[in-house]
């Protein structure tokens, strides 16, 4: 790749970076030029397409482009640096097409919310007529923004852009993913073969697949069957307990809500016959004498398992603790997450 800039304004020595962005949008340099007369250039391969973003020394912001084995130009605005302009290539254009539609649509929702903020005031000479309309066509812009990549996607499916845009829609976990499959699969050929698109789509696979194993934890779905070992060293499988009801909790010794709830927990514990109420909890500790330290401080009476290795956490999908499942004799999810007073009540209903 060759990227030529104009940088008006930018004094000579100062260092220019095109990064690259993880999923957590931390950001590392992967090219570094030196500013020059107002002018910098970068040369590289890159092994394909990637959204990277260049940033100078001493400007806030930075400016998004598709680097790619092509020649790039851009434009670098110091002082306005959301008009720096990049182009050169077919996945740029539209880059910066869908950041002026987007643009444009954003500040006209911005206009909308200040009239109708402004006729907020009892004093407005508005009716109550013309206040309908703005809020009619606030509606209809914020359906035009929650749109608008889907539809961007649809016109667009023959540059390394829109399978970029795909990828962050994926970074945010949508759980219906058919309409991102449905864009995959509507690009150029050549795109969807490329190495990126091996990774977008294989990312694409592993999320459905996640969705999937979720979707089996939803409340009225069969909890699966898991075994882990008991605090003597044992394997106790979930499917071996027998209970009316029994709770599923994950949990950690470092996890200071899920010590609270094991006290909370605990004050009614015993009131239940242990024939008709088991409580499971699984560790996700990784330090085993931690783990024991904390069932002996909180007086912890229930089974209570180490899932050291994340098994058992992964199989049930869980990603934050404490995660609590509410299960019935048959192993069917009736309730998730409830708190001890919830909780408490629910036993009552269930139970009494």
């Amino acid at each position: 790749y060759v990227v030529n800039g104009t940088a008006k304004g930018v004094y000579n020595g100062m260092r220019v970076y095109l990064k690259l962005a993880d999923q957590k949008g931390n950001q590392a340099a992967q090219d570094t030029a030196i500013v020059m007369n107002e002018k910098f250039t970068f040369e590289g391969k890159i092994d394909f397409p990637q959204m990277w973003y260049l940033s100078v020394d001493n400007v806030k912001g930075v400016v998004p482009l598709i680097v790619e084995n092509e020649m790039i130009d851009i434009d670098f605005n110091k002082d306005d640096i959301e008009t720096s302009t990049v182009t050169g290539s077919k996945s740029n254009k539209a880059l910066s097409e869908y950041t002026l539609g987007y643009k444009d649509l954003m500040d006209k929702r911005t206009e909308l919310n200040k009239k109708f903020t402004q006729n907020l005031n009892p004093n407005s000479a508005m009716d109550d007529g013309s206040k309908e309309i703005i809020l009619k066509d606030l509606e209809k812009v914020n359906e035009e923004l929650k749109a608008y990549a889907l539809q961007f996607l649809k016109n667009h499916n023959d540059n390394y852009f829109s399978l970029s845009l795909i990828e962050n829609m994926l970074n945010a976990n949508p759980s219906d993913l058919q309409p991102l499959e449905d864009a995959f699969s509507n690009l150029d050929e050549n795109i969807k073969k490329s190495m990126y698109g091996s990774i977008v789509s294989t990312q694409i696979n592993e999320l459905k697949q996640k969705n999937e194993s979720l979707a089996m934890l939803d409340i009225g779905k069969v909890a699966p069957d898991f075994s882990a070992p008991s605090t003597d060293g044992n394997q106790i499988s979930l499917y071996g307990i027998r209970g009316k009801v029994t709770i599923i909790d994950f949990w950690a010794s470092w996890c200071t809500p899920c010590r609270k709830q094991s006290k909370a927990i605990s004050q009614f514990y015993s009131d239940y016959n242990k024939e008709d109420f088991q409580i499971v909890g699984i560790s996700v500790d990784k330090d085993k004498n931690m783990w024991l330290k904390a069932l002996q401080e909180d007086n912890v009476q229930w089974l209570s398992l180490s899932d050291i290795d994340n098994e058992v956490n992964d199989k049930l999908g869980v990603s934050y603790y404490p995660t609590t499942f509410l299960l019935n004799s048959d192993f069917e999810i009736i309730d998730k997450d409830l708190d001890p007073e919830k909780l408490k009540a629910r036993l009552i209903e269930l139970l009494e």
